[in-house]
């Protein structure tokens, strides 16, 4: 009998295409063990079986992945003192250049 990892695997691999949801790489032959599934919300129990709590990801998006959570716990939510977001304006003055390419 397989245990719940092989089987919700199985699924996944059956589900999805064999490509990374976060970096795009293609899976295959011997290289497919290096694509594992990884639960969204983190829950390792939740395994319904349309896969919604699940993507592919390799080996090395999984454990960024992993690692961002283990930080964000370990520093807690990030304060921000403006919280309107960011005040950088990337197009301010992009209509005097154009204008002046115009001339």
């Amino acid at each position: 009998m397989k245990n719940n990892t092989e089987s919700y695997r199985e699924q996944a691999l059956k589900l999805f295409p064999w490509v990374c949801g976060r970096c795009g790489r293609d899976f295959a032959g011997k290289q497919l063990r290096e694509l594992t599934v990884h639960h969204k919300d983190h829950n390792h129990s939740n395994n319904p079986s349309d896969g919604s709590n699940w993507e592919l990801l390799c080996i090395y998006c999984h454990d960024n992945e992993h690692q961002r959570y283990l930080e964000a716990d370990a520093h807690g939510p990030v304060k921000r003192e403006d919280a309107s977001g960011s005040t950088y304006k990337g197009f301010a003055g992009l209509k005097d250049l154009l204008k002046d390419m115009d001339q």
